[in-house]
């Protein structure tokens, strides 16, 4: 355990030291927890930032091995949010503070597609006098499609790499041109060009997934200079291949405790980004991303997708927060973000402090 204390005192961590830091448990776990704390508090403030997350389509030309939304599930009934619905989702976050949204689907690329997000950005902006951020997550695109959507106001793009090392990319999806991991790798590079706030993000507890894996995850995020992320515990969803290899997995608190770390160990790494506290944590734990708060992340992304679409964006079992009133889920978010020791900055952008230095 000493040991372990040791190494949250040095300047930077090996991959050695993070594989071992991973490995934590009992009273060295919470001396990992402690440092992070101590991180976010000195570089981004105990503020939590909301970002509203409206999942406006199931739609998805990709077929991922973990993905409940993946193409081949024909068990999946599709949606297309009307730009009403999705004019008026966005409009209920300025009006309640949230200062930010994600618009978030599945991935297409067709000229369609892209026309539409085009229009919608402007329609978003137009309702809301322009005083909402707007992050999109909407998969991989041309340069010239990013460029165009970052001169229409989308000043973030998260796009998951889901895991950074590449013969495990093709085992979570198939070996083909639409699931091409160099291709996923340049269209991170496109969006660093263009000047979003890039975001990426990993699974944690993958079959097959390895400690090391993971550390390199941690390193690959630093060294592209990410300016947030949103990671979280890989849950499986039984309308999918790799549903096949639960046997493989660790169980799911372990899942949970190794998101927490992950968290915690890219706090102290990377110590001025946002780090998102993901959905998929309360999946496992009713109050999984306030924890994940209280150790390093500094962002929540309630959902506002109206309701009757909300349990067809199942990307994995159990996804939470299906039937909260706004009010209520506010309310009780609230109340569990003060207790994790943090405050919620209404009405303010919450931009990558990381991203803001670089400008």
């Amino acid at each position: 355990m000493s040991t372990l204390k040791n190494l949250l005192d040095k300047s930077s961590l090996s991959r050695e030291d993070i594989i071992l830091l991973l490995q934590a448990e009992g009273e060295a776990m919470q001396d990992l927890f402690r440092k992070a704390t101590e991180v976010k508090r000195f570089y981004v403030q105990d503020k939590v930032y909301f970002r509203g997350l409206i999942e406006f389509s199931n739609i998805c030309s990709k077929n991922c091995y973990y993905c409940g939304i993946r193409s081949a599930n024909r068990k999946t009934e599709r949606y297309n949010l009307s730009d009403d619905e999705i004019v008026d989702a966005a409009i209920f976050a300025y009006e309640n503070g949230y200062g930010s949204i994600v618009l978030q689907s599945g991935e297409l690329s067709n000229k369609r597609f892209v026309n539409r997000i085009s229009n919608l950005l402007s329609k978003i902006h137009g309702a809301t006098n322009q005083k909402l951020r707007i992050t999109l997550s909407c998969g991989e695109q041309e340069k010239d499609t990013y460029q165009k959507w970052f001169d229409l106001g989308a000043i973030r793009y998260l796009l998951r790499i889901e895991t950074s090392n590449r013969d495990l990319f093709y085992k979570l999806h198939p070996n083909n041109r639409l699931h091409d991991f160099d291709n996923r790798l340049k269209c991170l590079e496109y969006l660093k060009d263009v000047g979003y706030q890039v975001g990426t993000g990993v699974m944690i507890g993958l079959p097959y997934q390895t400690y090391d894996d993971l550390a390199g995850d941690l390193l690959w995020m630093k060294s592209i200079d990410v300016d947030m992320v949103g990671m979280g515990p890989y849950i499986e969803h039984h309308d999918t291949p790799l549903y096949d290899l639960r046997h493989l997995l660790l169980p799911i608190g372990k899942r949970f405790e190794l998101s927490l770390k992950m968290i915690a160990l890219l706090r102290i790494l990377m110590k001025d980004i946002n780090i998102a506290a993901a959905t998929a944590l309360q999946a496992i734990d009713k109050t999984g991303r306030e924890k994940a708060v209280e150790i390093g992340a500094n962002v929540i992304m309630p959902n506002i997708t109206p309701y009757s679409y909300r349990d067809q964006y199942k990307l994995y079992e159990n996804k939470p927060m299906t039937t909260d009133s706004p009010d209520d889920f506010l309310a009780r978010l609230e109340e569990r973000i003060k207790l994790a020791k943090n405050e919620i900055a209404y009405n303010e952008w919450g931009d990558s402090k990381h991203w803001e230095e670089k400008q």
